[in-house]
């Protein structure tokens, strides 16, 4: 998958940075073993974002916002803030 096949949300959306920033990370990964690709989005979003952004992120899954298949079978492996 190349930088032009990544999935892009609406530019307006309310979700929009936080899924390009997902969509970038879980790009990175493609080149990774599909395992050590999943939970190295995992590990990052746990790593580097803060709760607020971790918030955001699974709001944006649950309104079904458009994240590559790594990243959404990462949001499994991703710390649920409190």
């Amino acid at each position: 998958m190349s930088h032009e096949d990544t999935p892009t949300p609406h530019p307006d959306g309310p979700h929009a940075k936080i899924v390009r920033m997902a969509n970038q990370i879980g790009t990175f990964f493609l080149s990774k073993p599909h395992a050590e690709g999943v939970a190295g989005v995992a590990e990052h979003i746990n790593k580097f974002w803060e709760p607020r952004m971790r918030r955001q992120f699974f709001a944006a899954l649950d309104e079904g916002e458009t994240f590559l298949p790594i990243v959404r079978e990462a949001a499994a492996g991703v710390r649920k803030p409190d």
